[in-house]
């Protein structure tokens, strides 16, 4: 089984940006990505999430038109670029694959789809 292990995480003045990288172990080509988050205290929640292709991807309303998820598939590394950081994006983000190759599925929102999960990456974004 894939494992991934994520990366890129620290700390980040209000406004400014981040990148985070997903790598797996092994060939993520068929897999759906996605990130979550979870803050102290709060519930996990989704973020980002897209297709084995990378074509379709999907946003929460929170963090849409700031973040975007990318992937390279040849590198087996999904990305999460973060732009307009605000304190409330702080947490740990968790990158996470499912096996889904299906044509003209959307990529699921919800975290009891994957079942493939990284070690989490902390972002805190200072006010």
């Amino acid at each position: 089984q894939v494992q991934l292990v994520e990366s890129g995480g620290g700390l980040v003045q209000a406004g400014g940006s981040l990148r985070l990288s997903c790598t797996g172990s092994g060939r993520i080509g068929s897999y759906a990505m996605a990130w979550f988050r979870q803050a102290p205290g709060k519930e996990r929640e989704f973020v980002a999430a897209a297709t084995w292709t990378g074509g379709t991807t999907v946003y929460a309303n929170s963090v849409q038109g700031r973040f975007a998820i990318s992937r390279d598939n040849a590198k087996n590394t999904v990305f999460l670029q973060m732009d307009s950081l605000k304190p409330e994006d702080s947490a740990v983000y968790y990158c996470a694959a499912h096996y889904e190759i299906r044509i003209g599925v959307p990529p699921s929102q919800s975290g009891d789809e994957y079942d493939i999960w990284g070690q989490g990456t902390q972002v805190t974004v200072s006010s």
